[in-house]
């Protein structure tokens, strides 16, 4: 017999109507079910469209499915490789009616495994075919193992598998039908039917979980960009895509042009760009496509720059999918008349593009930013709804994944602008060699290029030139550079530049850049910085406090109080915050003083500035957290925290007789030493307010210029009334101000620490004399005010008297 053609077919059909009609209506004719049967359909759709819990669906089901074909129970078992070797194992087990979810699902202890080679459940699973054994006596696959466990007798069994693609998933086994000797080819069909609509309609939410999962996996390990990122997340889970190839074309994210590629067209030297764009107007150039080969031998291959005519890219359709940001799906490659596939071998392997689907990578801003196409499906048949569901949930993930490469790069750019303004403060900060000339003496290099150094502790002027041991110490004689000497003089009288072998010049170049880093603000400037630390120095020598503490804790907090304030805006923290400053953003609390702190550690991160660079890992870590703890402390806010836990100390040292045997409690007291220490940078941070009355009423008014100052940018630019301490118009009341001051926040430190040590009581009696000066200019203060206003309301009253003559 010759071929049949479909002319043939055709003349025969028209010929003979009646055969037609016949054949149609047999092939369209549909079997109704019973209402029982509906009924049990239309709830396991429900229920898998309801349910969230996979095991509860698959549960139910199967428990609907043992009821529709009359099995006396059914099972589950799950395909999985255990150390590269396949097995099946018991998920749900012995499902009947009236069992519960909780009964019949198997823990990991109790499962029943079958290697593949065993049992019709393994020969189900090898061939991937469904079987119907109507007696199991005449199988020689059935293994009675499994009765022998459960005390049970099969006599009949329906065996199907789950696949996805050609995988396998699971294997369902219904076991005995009860109205009848065996199970029915009906039977096989509902159970095939209604398992592929389950898995179709469940497993394929789990499918897509799974592989968004693992592509999670991938794009969090991979930030710094995008190629990187999506190379991970697609070659993970590469195994999922069901296809024989894909690619992905990366696109060009540039919206602007620079201006050196403007010029020749603006010239006319070059026509203007007259192609496709992305719908929000980039044009599409694709600046690297990855071409992932699944098919044969796996192979990843990287064109940076694609040229138009590469395979990839030569047919079109990455384009239209780029400018229309369209999904297109096509059945049949060699027919389609849109697009331009190669018909033959693209390769020396014979592989061809049979289907295709191709779709949009789009980001959070719902930017275009690349286009995945996907060739020929595995089985053979065309790209299915299944497959655009899951390709596209992936390339909607991975779009939206972009966002932390932006963020990253962002990241970086910030860090990278970071150090380049720390660079840039540095180079403004850090002394050169001809400041430190100006302290560290360098004799003449001979012929042989040898020098020669003059000791740096012969340099300075001394410990008593400037009387750096008293609490009366005052700046005012000394020069910014007198004091940069008295700083490093501090560090020789503590001990601590040989002991932890400071070089020379690191210790003149830190002390120096120390001193150019304070701002040239009114009062909290370089010579403020410097006073603190020498009250520090002086609380520790002269006070006796350094008993309490070792020579690197010493080491450490005249270090903190040099830099307490370094960098101070001459704002405090409330107007960083009303202000919105950044550090205000980049602080929660204790702003500046968590400002002045990593200025501080900054300093000394750099290798020409590091005072600490002899010292071992243990002591480096000590040092720095005795530093955070200091210099957090100057916050005032912190103040009324400490003081009941200091005042404790206090009155617990007086317990003591004898002080050697006070010192070597408190000395081994960690937490007690940084209370008193936290309390010593309040008193040294204040002690201006304890010095002669001379040196405090011209500190006083630094302080309070540097306020009014602060109280004039809150008017001018925060458009709110300064409080009365900052403001101008108010400045005949700062004598009131300053014995508030004293009262509220100064005189219980001094009062505390002249008790604890009465080395000390300089501090408190200066404190002391000050308050009177202070309440003597506060009472004649308010006696003239006091006058002035008796003398208004006299006037007042004149007024009133000779407008009542007036009216008489």
């Amino acid at each position: 017999m010759g071929d049949i053609s479909e002319d043939d077919v055709e003349k025969f059909l028209d010929g003979n109507p009646a055969f037609a009609k016949q054949y149609f209506e047999k092939k369209l004719k549909t079997e109704p079910c019973d209402d029982n049967e509906s009924e049990i359909l239309f709830e396991l759709i429900q229920d898998m469209q309801e349910s969230i819990n996979m095991e509860k669906v698959v549960f139910k089901t199967l428990r609907r499915i043992r009821s529709l074909i009359h099995a006396d129970r059914c099972s589950l078992f799950m395909y999985r490789q255990r150390n590269g070797t396949p097995e099946l194992a018991t998920r749900l087990f012995n499902i009947q009616e009236g069992s519960t979810l909780e009964e019949c699902l198997v823990s990991p202890d109790c499962e029943i495994v079958y290697p593949l080679d065993l049992g019709i459940v393994g020969y189900v699973a090898q061939t991937k075919k469904t079987m119907n054994i109507k007696d199991v006596s005449e199988c020689p696959q059935f293994s009675s193992f499994v009765d022998e466990l459960t005390d049970y007798t099969t006599k009949s069994i329906l065996a199907t598998p789950i696949l996805n693609g050609k995988d396998l998933v699971a294997v369902i086994l219904a076991i005995n039908k009860l109205n009848g000797p065996f199970f029915t080819n009906s039977d096989e069909t509902v159970i095939v039917a209604l398992l592929y609509n389950m898995y179709n309609m469940g497993y394929t939410s789990l499918y897509i979980r799974d592989v968004l999962l693992w592509s999670a996996n991938k794009v969090f390990e991979e930030l710094t960009d995008i190629e990187r990122q999506f190379h991970k997340a697609f070659y993970t889970v590469r195994a999922y895509l069901n296809c024989d190839r894909y690619s992905v074309g990366l696109l060009d994210m540039t919206k602007q042009k620079e201006f050196f590629d403007l010029w020749p067209v603006l010239l006319g030297e070059v026509p203007p760009y007259s192609g496709p764009r992305t719908p929000d107007g980039r044009e599409i150039v694709f600046y690297k496509v990855i071409d992932y080969i699944l098919h044969g031998k796996e192979d990843i291959k990287v064109i940076p720059n694609p040229t138009p005519d590469h395979w990839a890219l030569v047919t079109g359709l990455p384009t239209y999918v780029a400018e229309s940001g369209f999904i297109c799906n096509i059945m049949n490659a060699a027919a389609d008349e849109m697009f331009n596939f190669q018909e033959g071998p693209l390769d020396e392997s014979g592989w061809t593009i049979k289907n295709v689907l191709s779709m949009p990578i789009v980001n959070k801003k719902e930017e275009i930013v690349g286009v995945v196409t996907f060739f020929n499906r595995k089985d053979g048949k065309p790209f299915d709804e299944q497959d655009e569901t899951l390709m596209e949930s992936l390339t909607q993930f991975l779009g939206w994944s972009v966002l932390n490469t932006d963020t990253y790069d962002k990241m970086n750019k910030l860090e990278n602008r970071k150090d380049i303004a720390q660079d840039m403060v540095l180079y403004h900060v850090k002394c050169d060699k001809d400041e430190i000339q100006e302290i560290l003496v360098m004799l003449r290099c001979n012929a042989q290029h040898s020098c020669e150094h003059t000791s740096l502790k012969e340099q300075l002027p001394g410990p008593t030139k400037f009387e750096i041991y008293e609490f009366r110490f005052s700046d005012f004689d000394c020069t910014e550079l007198e004091l940069v000497k008295c700083g490093i003089q501090m560090y020789y009288e503590l001990g601590v530049v040989k002991k932890f072998q400071i070089p020379q010049e690191v210790l003149v170049r830190f002390v120096y850049s120390v001193s150019k880093g304070y701002r040239k603000i009114t009062y909290h400037n370089w010579r403020h910085g410097f006073n603190v630390a020498q009250t520090m120095f002086t609380l520790l020598m002269t006070g006796k406090l350094k008993r309490y503490y070792t020579d690197l804790e010493a080491f450490a907090m005249v270090t903190a109080a040099l830099c307490h304030d370094i960098d101070h805006r001459g704002t405090n923290n409330l107007y960083q915050m009303k202000s919105q400053n950044p550090l205000a953003k980049l602080h929660g609390s204790s702003i500046l003083e968590r400002h002045h702190l990593d200025f501080g550690k900054f300093l000394l991160s750099e290798e020409s500035l590091n005072i600490c660079q002899n010292l071992n890992r243990r002591q480096h870590e000590h040092m720095i957290h005795l530093m955070d703890i200091a210099i957090i402390a100057t916050d005032l806010a912190l103040y009324f925290k400490k003081r009941t836990m200091f005042q404790k100390i206090v009155d617990e040292s007086k317990t003591y007789d004898n002080t050697t045997a006070w010192t070597d409690y408190l000395s081994l007291e960690t937490t007690k030493k940084e209370v008193v220490m936290a309390m010593m940078m309040t008193a040294c941070d204040l002690s201006a307010i304890t010095k002669p009355w001379e040196v405090q009423s011209k500190v006083a008014l630094l302080v309070a210029a540097e306020f009014w100052e602060q109280g004039d940018l809150e008017i001018s630019v925060l458009q709110q009334q300064p409080i009365p301490m900052m403001d101008r118009r108010k400045a005949a009341e700062l004598p009131k101000l300053q014995v508030g001051f004293i009262d509220f926040v100064c005189t219980f430190v001094y009062k505390e620490f002249s008790r604890f040590h009465e080395e000390i009581q300089p501090m408190l009696d200066g404190l002391l004399n000050n308050r009177n000066e202070w309440k003597t200019r506060a009472d004649e203060y308010d006696a003239k005010m006091k006058a002035l206003e008796e003398e208004k309301k006299k006037e007042e009253e004149k007024m009133a008297a000779q407008k009542g003559q007036k009216q008489h």
